[in-house]
């Protein structure tokens, strides 16, 4: 089956992460990839994976994969061919059944900014689903076709944001 979650609220990769713990809880294998989340950046969430240090729950993310937004002059060629070799990859890690669940976080945003195509993440939609793979998307929005695709649409709304207020970003609760 395959997930998607959407919006402007805050919670998305929350949702996916804790859909993938309560999958690991039941012993599937799971697989984390976070696109356009830079490497050397901290988040409870890879700290968490080290801590669990087990080979059946993998986080991962992919150099030279940093937002546009977070970059001064980003190389948009050098990040579309980090996105092109991940998605390839993505797609080969399916194809091998190791992982039950495979959560690919914000890779819906990757799509929205052009980065890549609908249509090559619905390639991916179409192994998981051959593979029976359950699998997470994350992102902002998501395209019609990729909505369709999917089994489970999930729009997460901001009503309210500490952010509003000028409160940042905290450590281990955002991120």
């Amino acid at each position: 089956m395959v997930h998607i979650y959407i919006g402007k609220g805050k919670g998305k990769t929350t949702a996916a992460l804790g859909l993938a713990l309560r999958a690991w809880g039941f012993g599937k294998k799971v697989y984390v990839g976070e696109f356009l989340k830079d490497v050397y950046w901290p988040s409870g969430e890879l700290m968490a994976a080290r801590k669990i240090g087990h080979s059946n729950f993998v986080i991962e993310r992919f150099r030279g994969q940093v937002h546009p937004m977070f970059v001064n002059k980003p190389d948009i060629k050098s990040l579309k061919r980090s996105l092109k070799e991940s998605l390839s990859r993505m797609g080969e890690l399916i194809d091998k059944s190791r992982f039950d669940v495979v959560v690919l976080d914000e890779l819906l945003n990757c799509v929205e900014s052009h980065l890549v195509t609908a249509l090559e993440v619905r390639k991916i939609i179409e192994k998981a689903k051959a593979k029976e793979v359950e699998l997470i998307l994350t992102g902002r929005d998501a395209s019609l076709l990729l909505k369709r695709a999917a089994d489970y649409v999930s729009l997460i709304e901001e009503i309210k944001h500490p952010y509003r207020k000028g409160i940042m970003a905290r450590e281990g609760i955002d991120y």
